[in-house]
């Protein structure tokens, strides 16, 4: 049986993600070497939360969606790991099961590292620890923002800045116009922002009247990133 092997497209997502591409060539060639392919339909449970952790990923293409279950038992969608990003190496690092769930979103392809070959990196090429810990402290940081941003921002403001950080990992840009490319429903949408699906289809709907957006069924598409900016900094 024929290996899988990455798509130019696939690769090419790899090598353009901005963590991937700061390390050295020598770095990125084991990473690669040690790595295999895995393709997920969409929906496809890739983890649990409580799993023993044993794999770190890297995204080629599609959205992996994190998740968590409400006390309600309703599954929550926290973030979406987007195409050039890596991600499950906190859990090698510190040894404890897997903090959320995680499903493929969409047609989805990984990059696969399995846990004794992450070790291996780790001891063989020290630049990678100063990798993890920048990213890692990337991660924090958007956290914090994150929080901020949900306890001093309006809705509408998070909302456009959410559209404009989807349509720069997922943006197609037809002509004027920027399609995003990852299908949510406004559901979706709410969750990421911590707030009601209604209350986010009256911003939408705003945004569509001032000609910022329009709206499509679990598409979005972005007329004007200005307008966008410009509620997203009120």
């Amino acid at each position: 049986m024929n290996t899988p092997v990455l798509t130019i497209a696939e690769r090419s997502n790899i090598d353009a993600g901005s963590w991937f591409a700061r390390l050295s060539q020598p770095l990125r060639n084991a990473i690669l070497s040690r790595a295999t392919v895995r393709r997920l339909k969409d929906g496809a449970m890739m983890s649990t939360r409580g799993a023993s952790a044993d794999e770190w990923c890297g995204v080629a293409k599609g959205a992996v969606r994190i998740s968590s279950v409400s006390l309600s038992g309703k599954q929550i969608t926290l973030t979406y790991v987007e195409p050039g990003t890596w991600f499950g190496d906190i859990s090698l690092f510190d040894g404890l099961p897997r903090t959320h769930d995680s499903n493929a979103h969409g047609e989805t392809t990984l990059l696969v590292v399995r846990k004794a070959d992450f070790k291996e990196l780790l001891a063989q090429h020290t630049e990678l620890y100063e990798a993890l810990l920048r990213l890692n402290c990337r991660r924090l940081r958007l956290l914090f923002d994150a929080v901020e941003d949900l306890n001093t921002r309006p809705l509408a403001s998070r909302l456009a800045k959410q559209i404009l950080l989807l349509a720069r990992s997922y943006g197609v840009a037809q002509g004027e116009e920027i399609r995003i490319g990852l299908q949510l429903a406004q559901e979706d949408l709410a969750q990421l922002l911590g707030a009601s699906r209604q209350h986010v289809n009256q911003e939408l709907k705003g945004f569509e009247r001032d000609g910022a957006v329009r709206i499509e069924p679990t598409r979005l598409v972005v007329l004007s990133k200005e307008k966008l900016l410009a509620i997203s900094s009120k």
